[in-house]
């Protein structure tokens, strides 16, 4: 065990301890959750730039 983990559980303070816990894990998640949202975002952009190369093809030959 850390030092600051002991400290902690030996001041009883083992809901402070709960909370950080909880809060750095959620604050991960949404950094996460953020990164892979941005990516789908430029992948989708690119699904539609394609999308958009190929309609101006087809009308080209028409």
């Amino acid at each position: 065990m850390t030092d600051l983990t002991k400290t902690i559980i030996e001041r009883g303070d083992l809901a402070h301890l709960a909370l950080f816990m909880w809060a750095s894990g959620a604050s991960a998640l949404l950094v996460w959750s953020l990164k892979e949202m941005a990516q789908v975002n430029r992948h989708f952009n690119d699904f539609v730039r394609e999308i958009a190369a190929l309609n101006q093809l087809f009308r080209k030959e028409d």
